[in-house]
């Protein structure tokens, strides 16, 4: 399994930001997030694996009081730097941490990530972080859809966060629909999306296979 750990995520962001010239990447956010957050009350947000922060600073333009989370010192500075540029920077608080084991000290209103990959198993990841909603909350899940047929394209991410590595994500950095969606207990979660998508963009000939799974936290009854 590849080690995506700090030394990792540095070097992949240095090397992005030197083919961009400096430019931090990826000013859009990613529509599946803007898609299935639109209609949801802003409040307090989660974004896993933030990245150069396109979704964290999207969010904040639209209400949400956002903790942005990554590992990469280096794309917390050009998050930073983005934000710095917005009018909702004072809405995201930028945070560098392992999510493999760093823990949040409340629960979200909110918690997404997309394209994440972390150093431990991806389902295991998600698990992980849906325990971080709050009670009525949301948990957004945008991932890599791991297919028989993965390996027959270049992959280049062009997710808008600038999440690319010119290769196939392995195995380990994919998951399917059922699996995500077995992790989600009936009892505890009501699933709103699950789905998987093809979609090609920035005139790539490859197409990118997407799987988004949103869930919302059932309230507990009293007693």
């Amino acid at each position: 399994m590849p080690g995506f750990d700090q030394d990792y995520w540095q070097r992949h962001w240095r090397e992005a930001s030197a083919h961009r010239h400096g430019d931090s990447g990826g000013g859009a956010p990613n529509p599946y997030v803007v898609d299935e957050t639109e209609g949801l009350t802003p409040g307090t947000a989660l974004d896993a694996g933030c990245g150069t922060g396109a979704e964290a600073v999207w969010l904040a333009s639209r209400g949400w009081h956002v903790t942005a989370a990554d590992i990469s010192p280096e794309a917390l500075a050009r998050a930073a730097e983005r934000a710095a540029n917005s009018e909702a920077s004072d809405q995201v608080r930028w945070v560098e941490a392992d999510l493999t084991t760093w823990a949040p000290d409340t629960r979200f209103d909110l918690v997404t990530t997309h394209y994440a990959h972390p150093a431990m198993p991806q389902t295991a990841f998600y698990d992980r972080i849906s325990g971080w909603v709050a009670p009525g909350g949301t948990l957004l899940i945008v991932g890599h859809l791991h297919t028989p047929h993965a390996t027959e394209h270049q992959h280049g991410h062009g997710h808008g966060h600038g999440h690319g590595h010119g290769h196939q994500p392995p195995a380990e950095a994919s998951a399917t629909l059922a699996d995500i969606t077995a992790l989600l207990d009936d009892a505890e979660w009501q699933v709103v999306t699950a789905e998987e998508h093809v979609r090609t963009m920035d005139g790539r000939a490859a197409p990118l296979h997407d799987v988004v799974v949103r869930a919302t936290r059932r309230r507990r009854g009293p007693g």
